[in-house]
């Protein structure tokens, strides 16, 4: 039997508020205030993510960033620091960690049906451990996970067209030893680069729900975040994602 619960899509978003809708998510869904849910975003302006323990300066050219108008969001989950734009499609997925199918890890299933969505573009789209989505080797698709009492939180990013010149120019490149890695938009790969144009955005998310449905053996119906977590996103852009001591704290 299909369980029912929740897409909800808050279309443009601003850097701080898409950081606390996650938090926020989560943490309903730790009270069991709401049911698994599947939310889709894009950030409103470029923005750099960075990883919870990375310190800004080591992955992130600030002065860069000032200069063209890119802001900087500390979000609450691991991994390395990463540019987003209005080009790229932002997921976030909130359920009981028990819910992926048991012979797989979180990363490994969700990660998967991301693959099959991507792939039925016309890409051959992988996962590869322990959390991208690539094509060719190159990343299509990062993703990062918050795990809270029992519920987890994976999010990740589809990079279906982005600015990977401002990419380049803001992301400080992390030690290889690959010499074909010269800058950071040569580990990447977008949907327009391989498909020699963008696809519309909602048939991608159509794409991404399907598997992950198959997958969760979910039914995801259409609605809206609670009273309660509209608060509580409220709350916490507030009180810490537009504060500076917070995504600047390492």
């Amino acid at each position: 039997m299909l369980r029912s619960w929740r897409l909800v899509d808050s279309g443009f978003v601003s850097p701080a508020e898409s950081a606390a809708l996650d938090e926020a998510i989560l943490e309903a869904h730790v009270q069991g205030a709401v049911p698994g849910t599947l939310h889709f975003y894009r950030r409103s302006v470029p923005t750099v993510s960075i990883g919870y323990f990375q310190k800004a300066a080591d992955s992130v050219d600030l002065l860069e960033c000032k200069r063209r108008g890119v802001s900087v969001v500390r979000r609450k989950s691991g991994g390395s620091s990463i540019y987003t734009d209005p080009g790229q499609l932002i997921y976030g997925l909130v359920i009981d960690g028990c819910d992926v199918p048991e012979d797989k890890s979180a990363f490994c299933a969700i990660c998967e049906a991301l693959a099959r969505a991507l792939s039925s573009f016309g890409v051959d789209a992988l996962y590869r451990p322990p959390n991208d989505v690539e094509v060719g080797g190159r990343k299509l698709s990062g993703n990062a996970q918050l795990v809270r009492k029992g519920s987890l939180l994976q999010h990740g990013t589809v990079l279906v067209d982005t600015d990977l010149a401002t990419m380049d120019a803001v992301l400080r490149l992390a030690p290889t030893k690959d010499r074909s890695v010269a800058k950071p938009s040569d580990r990447v790969t977008t949907l327009k680069s391989l498909l020699g144009r963008a696809p519309y955005m909602g048939s991608v998310k159509s794409s991404i729900v399907k598997e992950i449905s198959e997958m969760l053996n979910a039914d995801f119906k259409k609605g809206e975040l609670s009273d309660a977590e509209r608060n509580h996103v409220k709350k916490l852009v507030a009180e810490r994602y537009s504060k500076e001591e917070w995504n600047m704290k390492l």
